[in-house]
């Protein structure tokens, strides 16, 4: 049986923020609050260096290309 949760005293910006929140996501304030705590509790995902590696390319992450000439430089410095 659902259980109903309140919060009281909640800031405005964090309220103005969540609101804002909510709105990009298409959802009620209710439902962003939801998905929010369903996120907190839910079990840790675990993921494989080819799990990682696609959330990377998913995210559209890159390093630069000079990253390989910044490190040798560093190590060169030593």
């Amino acid at each position: 049986m659902p259980i109903n949760l309140s919060i009281k005293n909640a800031p405005d910006d964090v309220v103005t923020r969540l609101r804002e929140r909510a709105r990009r996501h298409h959802r009620s304030l209710q439902g962003e609050m939801l998905a929010i705590l369903e996120a907190a509790v839910s079990a840790p995902r675990i993921l494989t260096p080819e799990g990682a590696l696609a959330e990377v390319r998913h995210l559209g992450l890159s390093t630069p290309a000079e990253s390989a000439t910044m490190i040798r430089d560093d190590r060169d410095g030593r």
